[in-house]
């Protein structure tokens, strides 16, 4: 039986060469990538790879088009359901972002995302000290992906600041708003 090229996963010695090419220049990263996807349309890894190079482009639309459609191909691809949530949360889309997320619950108890997923939900309803202690915990337990604890950590290290800054007088402090400076300040990129 033959397959349609689209439906065919991207090869490992091209895919490599991509993440080598955009971890060097993510313009040239980009446009290989778009000449990945004519080829390898149905490959949700490319499709999360433009999302993230999009979002560390600060171009939050289109890199929320390319995630959704990874997750649109590969619906337990936890990692790219993770990050689509954060980008809909950052653009302050909760509702969507609490949907995109709730897959991830049923992970088993121990998992990073679903610890983040957690985390990032109690943070919509502005339980900081929970939402911190879950995505600490998850942290702790992610070994393969550093640089989404780099990403939690800001969330954590905003979330501390407010919570410290908070007193009877205080203005409330929006997850929302949290989110969105993690995004505009991210050291790391996706």
């Amino acid at each position: 039986m033959v397959q349609h090229a689209d439906l065919q996963e991207c090869p490992a010695d091209l895919m490599s060469g991509l993440i080598e090419t955009a971890t060097r220049d993510e313009a040239a990263g980009l446009a290989r990538l778009d000449d990945l996807l004519e080829a390898y349309g149905g490959d949700p890894r490319l499709h999360f790879l433009r999302g993230s190079l999009l979002a560390a482009a600060k171009a939050y639309g289109e890199a929320r088009e390319a995630m959704q459609r990874a997750v649109d191909i590969a619906p337990g691809y936890g990692v790219a359901r993770f990050q689509l949530g954060l980008l809909e949360l950052s653009s302050g889309d909760a509702a969507a972002a609490m949907a995109t997320l709730q897959p991830l619950e049923s992970l088993p108890p121990d998992n990073p995302l679903r610890l983040f997923a957690l985390g990032l939900a109690r943070l919509v309803v502005d339980d900081f000290v929970a939402a911190i202690q879950l995505l600490k915990e998850g942290m702790a337990r992610n070994t393969e992906i550093p640089a989404m604890n780099r990403d939690m950590q800001l969330i954590v290290d905003e979330a501390l600041a407010k919570l410290s800054e908070a007193g009877p007088d205080a203005e409330p402090v929006s997850s929302a708003h949290l989110l969105l400076q993690q995004y505009a300040n991210r050291a790391a990129k996706p």
